[in-house]
């Protein structure tokens, strides 16, 4: 007998699995516990944090757009302001993520913005990888495809978008 749990948990996204068969874009959709968060996902899902790619929701002048980068990353504001061609970009509300990505949970929007007409930034460190994985639209699924067959069919702008942080600890960098 199923659990409350696992009868009340949100499945894949039908729009994407429509998205990746449409583009013929061979893919594996995998069932993990529930995750927040992209690192926690991507160690449910045992991948690099490097080759798992999180979407997150911005508003550049009005206009939304997801920016995807590796879960290891942080947004860089100012870089994204350039890149997108913007007086201001802000973190999209969660509100606004619900509204502007219907049918997902917060915070597991996959990295394809034309299921929301949005356009599609990514950080070019994710091209140094083979395969990507990212969530399926819900906290409890991911998808694994090829990033180049991603790439192709996405269509993301290109650019450096991350927060470049000196991660080192103190006592290295004296």
């Amino acid at each position: 007998m199923a659990t409350a749990q696992a009868r009340d948990r949100a499945r894949p996204l039908p729009a994407l699995v429509d998205w990746l068969i449409d583009h013929g874009i061979e893919y594996s959709l995998h069932e993990h516990p529930t995750t927040m968060t992209a690192r926690e996902t991507a160690r449910a899902e045992h991948v690099s944090p490097q080759s798992f790619a999180k979407a997150i929701g911005v508003v550049a002048d009005g206009h939304r757009a997801l920016i995807v980068l590796e879960a290891s990353d942080h947004l860089d504001i100012l870089r994204a302001r350039h890149v997108i061609g913007a007086a201001q970009v802000r973190l999209m509300t969660e509100e606004e993520l619900g509204e502007a990505c219907p049918g997902c949970e917060v915070g597991a929007t996959p990295p394809v913005g034309s299921l929301f007409e949005l356009p599609t930034y990514a950080d070019v460190t994710l091209r140094e990888d083979p395969e990507i994985t990212f969530n399926a639209g819900s906290h409890g699924w991911a998808v694994r495809v090829s990033r180049p067959a991603w790439e192709r069919s996405a269509v993301p702008v290109w650019a450096d978008l991350a927060e470049h942080r000196n991660i080192e600890p103190a006592w290295f960098r004296s």
